[in-house]
């Protein structure tokens, strides 16, 4: 206060202005979601059209037939190119993106993902990874929308896709996928011999159900308080209150070069946050 010659409330506007300068603004996030919604849109569609014609997608059980002896098409092998490669832009970019407040779990995820896809690559599980990457690819197209039109203040279409999202994600994580996990684990070892891989690859796939539940929990919380509030109340990912106060907001201390706060003063002897330069009320 001394050095700076502001009131003590002028200064803490002014941390508080500081600190927000670090946070994303809406256009960040916006941009940032967009190029993953196009992303998930794309590899979607593009693997229903590798897989509409694969056997394996209508009988899961085609997965372990003729094993490992299983010819790798150029489609599968650009679908698995494709989506290998932006997962690990997902894992390297997730450190200087939107912190989110589940960080750690989206890297275990990001990474479990990877273990999972080069795995089943190695030991020619393709049939079955392909279908794991198509389950995941449906429900997040309706997460990245739904956060787009939240950005975009379009507050009904935002709790529609979401209410889409819930439905889409439960019928995807929670029932598709399990099935696949109950294929992998009780029908494989009647089809085909077990290997050491193959309880890796399993347990790696029961993990990224456990992973799955306990976002649910969180997805199922937001729809609760939506539904209580009349609207969706948040980003399912996002971190803490990005807000900051209207008297903050309003409140806007001038900052010198060195990042410092600078009094200048106006002509009715107010400074630039709009608050009187002496701590003393005016008589």
């Amino acid at each position: 206060m001394k050095q700076v010659d502001l009131t003590e409330r002028q200064i803490e506007y002014w941390w508080r202005r500081r600190r927000a300068q670090d946070k994303p603004t809406t256009l960040v996030k916006f941009c940032e979601t967009s190029w993953r919604c196009i992303y998930y849109t794309y590899s979607f569609i593009f693997g229903c059209i590798v897989m509409w014609d694969k056997p394996w997608l209508w009988d899961i059980k085609a997965c372990w037939y003729g094993y490992p002896h299983q010819s790798v098409t150029n489609d599968i092998w650009w679908y698995y190119m494709i989506s290998m490669a932006f997962y690990w832009s997902l894992t390297a970019s997730q450190f200087y993106d939107v912190k989110r407040k589940d960080f750690w779990q989206m890297f275990a995820h990001h990474m479990i993902t990877i273990l999972l896809m080069a795995l089943s690559w190695v030991c020619n599980l393709h049939r079955v990874g392909s279908l794991v990457l198509l389950v995941h690819d449906c429900a997040d197209i309706f997460l990245e929308s739904a956060k787009l039109t939240k950005y975009a203040q379009y507050q009904k279409v935002c709790d529609t896709i979401f209410a889409i999202f819930t439905v889409v994600w439960i019928v995807t994580r929670l029932m598709l996928y399990p099935r696949i996990i109950y294929s992998s684990s009780v029908e494989a070892p009647q089809i085909l011999p077990m290997f050491p891989a193959y309880y890796i690859f399993n347990t790696l796939l029961i993990l990224l159900l456990v992973l799955h539940v306990c976002w649910t929990y969180l997805i199922v919380q937001i729809a609760i308080k939506a539904i209580k509030s009349g609207q969706m109340e948040g980003d399912v990912r996002s971190s803490s209150s990005e807000e900051i106060s209207d008297s903050s907001e309003n409140s806007r201390p001038l900052l010198t070069n060195g990042g410092t706060p600078k009094k200048q003063a106006s002509k009715n002897g107010t400074t630039a946050t709009g608050v009187s330069a002496s701590p003393k009320k005016k008589q």
